[in-house]
């Protein structure tokens, strides 16, 4: 768009660089006229009525306009000729300035171009007056007379074409300068055309002054005939325009051209010197107000009429004219008084019942056009075609807006981020890299379970915002889908990445209020650079997800992609098809970790864990087979198998004096599953095992997800007369107390503190707590993953009841964990039976 700035045409007071030497010339050739030639009048009625003829030939003219100087090339040439014939060559000179006058007078022609007029005729003519007198003398209607005649008339022409290319070049520039030479090829036929229509009026009157009745009717029909013609030649021309203006706004609507071919195809199909579209603030779309001028380029923010005529135009809902040849407004007329329109035309654009902007155009080109009433209809039907297609345009960018942007939180969507992020990609810049951050909502499931979709939606509105807001201005915030949010910018390094990520990470968190309820949101967050781990857009999206994915189970809840975390995910999904047959055909084995009580080492039961050995891939842990049976369906069937094998393993266990229980891992999806508790029932009357043998271990973000959804399922399993454990207890987010509400009967502290015991005095409080706690409501508690005799002392000494770990033993397959059962070396002796006591064996 083209800014408001000064025109590159010069001020038409130049044109007086040309009119004042053309007048010298005219003056100088009508001196030497009168020296050479016969200085009378000639017959006074002849010459008062080729002055007549000369009026009305000047007066029919034919317009052509270039660039904004209308060219005009009238008839004059016939009456030229027989004025050079029958008068003195300077009262022909005289005629022809006194008819450019009298025509020009009453067209209230502007002075300066009034003045080039009447000073071109006189130069023009007397310089054809001078050649016809150096000519011999004209005798009779011959070929000689016709030649003389031909020569001076054209000379006549030529001069008024180079006088006109003149002024032309010097307001505008020698290009259009030299677009008149190169336009002169018709009018110099015309010319020639009028020069032989003149000799034949000659002949013909020569002949016989009866010829004039001839003449007089062939003139009117002559007249009649490209009036006629004329009018047809306008509307098939305007027809031809309007079709091509259509066809060019349904090509550029799809482009975002619209407006620029619009306004520059509706300035030259009008032929005024601006074109004003104007469109006012509607919805999320801003005020437009643009304007084509004829010789500029681009289009310029401003307009030439006041901002009330297109106001008035649109709130009266109707077309304002106003001009010489028009019936203009007399307020209209007193807005535009003073602004240097001549014309104009405003059109209301409609849309259906409503009004959504105006079209208008100003000032006929050619200081002698105007437009009329016939243009109004013309510039009406090109506004309703320019309304349809403004509206289509609009559409068209408002589907693709929506294509691109997420509906609910208007953040650019995964199109429009890979597309973005393949863009910066291809451009390298040196020392910086390109860094993808992908930020993962916790617990919005949770929320659309317990409060609805409406309350999940505004979590992600505010965390979409806070994010926005958060973020620096260079980068691009988007909604991969779900509650994954992404943002790409430029940065340093990698380390800078990590450094951003964290800040805006703990900038976003924060507390949400939905009453009665506070939300702490919280998000894991991925992250991957370019090049370092991506040439392209769609490779550094899958890993920065697998990176996000890795950061849910981390402290922390940052990652950076690794080549390990891609490696992990491919052996996932290349044992995806495997684990079916596995689970078909005995791959998967089940091995029995025992656990014992602290105090005199007693075993009191074993958990049953599953174990696959792949074929190519070798021992498949079960954090990877579990991930792909839960996302291929398949986590019923293992559920399943491990259940069977742990209940056959405690009804067939031989050691009758010490019956085995069986601890079963439960994933947080078999706790929706309504069927399942009919299941056990049924496997438990199946394998003929008393239900208190039986524990689910549940870990805690599985029983603790913040809603109460596993409850049901929990307390049907209760009812069974299973037990309930909470598995890998203390690495949620929730407190002691909320087990009060839960039907369960053991907890197992995790690993990690268990571990920890020995050299951390934080993890040793933790256990102390937890232990304490838990004997206060009921609960047993079973300690994970004990492996030295300094963490079984520090056990026993806080109390707690049972452990399991390396230091007792590691799982075992049925037949050697009957084997390590066996091998007890002592035997105490109780009042009520005898009882092995374990011996440690690593």
């Amino acid at each position: 768009m083209t800014s408001a700035r000064p025109s590159s045409r010069r001020s038409t007071d130049q044109a007086w660089l040309i009119t004042g030497p053309l007048a010298l010339f005219a003056v100088v050739c009508s001196v030497a006229l009168a020296l050479v030639s016969d200085p009378s009048l000639g017959n006074p009625v002849l010459t008062l009525t080729l002055l007549v003829v000369m009026v009305a030939a000047v007066s029919q003219v034919l317009h052509f306009v270039i660039r904004r100087q209308g060219l005009t090339f009238t008839i004059n040439e016939l009456p030229l000729v027989l004025a050079f014939f029958w008068l003195p060559p300077l009262t022909v000179v005289a005629l022809s300035v006194a008819a450019v006058l009298v025509v020009q007078f009453r067209r209230r022609t502007p002075p300066t171009k009034l003045w080039f007029n009447v000073a071109k005729a006189g130069a023009s003519v007397s310089l054809a007056g001078l050649v016809l007198v150096a000519l011999p003398p004209l005798e009779g209607v011959g070929p000689h007379t016709w030649l003389s005649l031909f020569g001076a008339v054209s000379v006549h022409t030529l001069a008024s074409l180079a006088a006109v290319g003149g002024v032309i070049s010097l307001m505008h520039g020698w290009q259009a300068g030299r677009e008149v030479i190169r336009t002169a090829g018709p009018p110099l036929l015309t010319s020639g055309i009028n020069v032989v229509m003149g000799l034949v009026v000659l002949i013909a009157i020569e002949t016989t002054w009866w010829a004039l009745v001839l003449i007089v009717v062939l003139a009117f029909a002559v007249v009649l005939v490209y009036r006629s013609y004329a009018q047809f030649f306008r509307q098939h021309r305007t027809l031809g325009d309007m079709y091509e203006l259509t066809r060019a706004m349904t090509a550029s609507g799809q482009d975002g051209t619209l407006i620029d071919v619009l306004l520059a195809r509706i300035r030259k199909l009008m032929q005024a010197e601006y074109a004003t579209l104007w469109l006012p603030a509607q919805g999320r779309h801003s005020e437009v107000m643009l304007t084509a001028r004829v010789d500029t380029p681009g289009l310029l923010d401003v307009a030439p009429t006041p901002v009330v005529v297109r106001e008035e135009a649109r709130r009266e809902r109707r077309t304002l004219a106003w001009g010489a040849r028009l019936d203009g407004d007399d307020r209209l007329g007193a807005a535009l008084r003073g602004s240097g329109v001549k014309d104009v035309i405003t059109v209301p654009l409609r849309s259906g019942q409503a009004v959504i902007g105006t079209l208008e155009v100003v000032n006929r080109l050619s200081d002698a056009g105007h437009f009329t009433p016939d243009d109004i209809p013309v510039f009406e039907t090109v506004a309703a075609h320019a309304a349809v297609a403004l509206e289509n345009s609009r559409l068209v960018d408002r589907l693709r807006h929506d294509a691109y942007h997420d509906g609910l939180t208007k953040l650019p969507n995964r199109r429009r981020i890979a597309e973005a992020l393949g863009e910066a990609v291809r451009i390298r810049a040196p020392g910086e890299v390109v860094a993808v951050l992908l930020f993962d909502v916790d617990g919005l499931r949770q929320v659309n379970e317990s409060l609805g979709h409406a309350a999940g939606d505004k979590v992600l509105a505010e965390v979409a915002e806070r994010l926005r807001a958060s973020a620096p201005s260079s980068a691009l915030v988007g909604r991969l889908g779900g509650d994954e949010f992404l943002l790409t910018l430029r940065v340093e390094s990698a380390d800078a990445a990590l450094e951003l990520a964290t800040r805006l990470r703990e900038q976003i968190r924060d507390e949400m209020v939905f009453e009665p309820l506070t939300l702490d949101v919280d998000t894991a967050v991925g992250v991957a650079v370019h090049p370092d781990h991506g040439s392209d857009a769609a490779t550094l999206l899958q890993r920065v997800e697998l990176a996000a994915t890795a950061a849910k189970s981390m402290p922390g809840s940052i990652q950076l992609f690794s080549p390990a975390l891609e490696s992990r995910s491919l052996r996932r999904l290349g044992i995806a098809g495997d684990l079916r047959q596995a689970l078909n055909e005995g791959g998967v084995e089940v091995y029995f970790q025992p656990k014992v009580t602290l105090r005199d080492r007693r075993l009191v039961g074993v958990e049953c864990l599953a174990r696959w050995e792949h074929p190519a891939h070798g021992s498949v842990t079960p954090e990877d087979f579990v991930a792909v049976a839960e996302h291929t369906g398949q986590l019923g069937r293992l559920t399943e198998l491990v259940l069977r094998e742990g209940l056959r393993r405690s009804r067939d266990w031989t050691h009758a004096e010490q019956p085995l229980s069986v601890a079963v891992n439960l994933s947080a999806r078999t706790l929706t599953d309504r069927h399942f508790p009919d299941q056990v029932r049924e496997l438990l009357d199946e394998y003929g095992v008393p239900p208190q043998r039986l524990t689910f271990e549940i870990k805690e973000t599985g029983v603790l997800d913040g809603t109460d959804r596993p409850i049901p399922t929990l307390r049907r399993l209760r009812d069974l007369g299973v037990r309930l454990s909470v598995d890998d207890f203390g690495t949620g987010s929730f407190s002691l107390a909320y087990l009060r509400r839960l039907p369960v009967h053991e907890v197992k502290v995790d690993r990690s503190f268990v571990q920890g015991m020995a050299t951390d005095p934080g993890d040793l409080a933790i256990v102390n707590a937890v232990v304490t706690l838990s004997q206060q409501f009921g609960l047993a508690v079973v300690a994970e993953g004990v492996e030295s005799e300094l963490t079984l002392e520090l056990l026993q000494d806080i109390g707690c009841d049972i452990g399991q770990g390396f230091l007792f033993s590691r799982p075992l397959p049925y037949e050697r964990l009957e084997a390590w059962f066996g091998a007890q070396a002592e035997v105490e002796s109780l009042p009520s039976a005898d009882v092995r006591r374990l011996r440690v064996v690593p």
